[in-house]
């Protein structure tokens, strides 16, 4: 069967991991606290403290949610509420200027050429659908969010589970064979393919390692859609 929609990571598939970790989690962790203390009534905001304090297992102050946060941060803790408020964070500081999403130039050109061919295009992150919209919506390129169909964060599932990838399969109504993950990461390409996946590893980075069962390309315009 030929492919009808491809789910794409973001980290070192559409974006580069340096800009991830070096821009944008320095500037959540500089104004993380600021950002709490300033806007703590926010319901939005006090939901995502309230958590924190429920996965920490024990009540917590404003400052002790910020404490745990930045511990988080420093962790590279996958926390549904640490990704929830930092993409707040980075919201005030596209909206201020301060930030431009990071993209390959490879990856407009080939979301465009995907999305113009009838593709269904989808976004599986462990950064929440906010934080993955703010990515795409503030690019050089323009705003790429009307070229996506749909977003997936943590919510559905752990990435290096099969289980999240048939949920997926099974919200947006295709069958695994006509569905193409793509990722850097060799670990969450076998949990894709257990759920019925097409498969294709990218290797942006000399250090990332190849995971021979999955094709391998260096960047978007390599890949070849049956």
């Amino acid at each position: 069967m030929s492919i009808k929609a491809i789910v794409t990571d973001i980290e070192g598939t559409t974006s580069s991991i340096d800009f991830v970790h070096q821009t944008l989690f320095p500037y959540a962790k500089l104004h993380l606290r600021h950002f709490l203390r300033a806007q703590a009534r926010r319901p939005e905001v006090a939901a995502q403290v309230h958590a924190v304090a429920t996965e920490e297992g024990r009540q917590l102050t404003l400052e002790d949610a910020a404490d745990v946060l930045e511990r988080w941060m420093v962790e590279d803790r996958k926390a549904t509420p640490l990704k929830a408020l930092q993409g707040m964070v980075w919201a005030e500081g596209y909206a201020a200027g301060e930030l431009i999403g990071h993209v390959y130039a490879d990856t407009p050109v080939a979301l465009r050429r995907w999305h113009d061919a009838g593709m269904q295009l989808y976004v599986y992150s462990s950064g929440s659908v906010e934080a993955q919209q703010l990515i795409f919506g503030h690019t050089e390129y323009g705003d790429l969010t009307p070229l996506f169909s749909g977003y997936y964060d943590t919510r559905i599932g752990a990435k290096r589970e099969a289980s999240a990838y048939r949920a997926i399969l099974q919200n947006i109504g295709l069958p695994g064979e006509q569905v193409l993950f793509l990722s850097d990461i060799g670990e969450e390409l076998d949990a894709a393919r257990a759920a019925g996946f097409q498969t294709t590893q990218l290797l942006r980075d000399a250090k990332t390692k190849p995971f021979v069962h999955h094709p391998g390309v260096h960047d978007f315009s390599e890949i070849k859609l049956a």
